[in-house]
């Protein structure tokens, strides 16, 4: 068992945690915690910024914060020791981060099923993730 799991998910897309939250959850035994990781996409640019209201990634972040704890409270077992995070910038890189300063062993996510043609144009966030993990990743699809 692992003790210490981050889950990625966006909570507005089935498709990124339907299986992969039940594998976490097992994964996680009796005495593993989850914890359950939205991004805040960073913005990338000071002149997007600039055409956004006042204070929109902050808000962007709060409601990130609210989303989490409502997606834990109507989707985990009361049971289950499972944290909600919310994590800013780009994804990966974000992914990235919280498993280092949560100190996980184990990163669980989704992905969809390859698509050569997006793939090698974007690349997906699950490639980005293993390849720069320093701790096992598990891809569920």
């Amino acid at each position: 068992m692992f003790t210490n799991i981050l889950l990625p998910i966006d909570p507005n897309h089935d498709a990124s945690w339907r299986k992969a939250l039940p594998m976490a959850l097992e994964l996680a035994g009796a005495t593993g915690r989850v914890h359950v990781l939205g991004v805040v996409h960073d913005l990338g640019s000071a002149m997007l910024a600039s055409y956004l209201p006042d204070g929109f990634e902050r808000q962007a972040l709060e409601r990130m914060e609210r989303d989490m704890e409502a997606f834990v409270a109507a989707n985990v077992p009361a049971s289950a020791k499972v944290s909600p995070e919310v994590g800013h910038g780009h994804v990966p890189e974000a992914i990235l981060a919280k498993a280092g300063k949560l100190g996980c062993d184990l990163i669980v996510m989704a992905s969809h099923p390859p698509d050569d043609l997006r793939t090698f144009l974007v690349g997906s966030y699950a490639d980005k993730v293993v390849r720069h993990s320093e701790i096992p990743v598990l891809v569920v699809r």
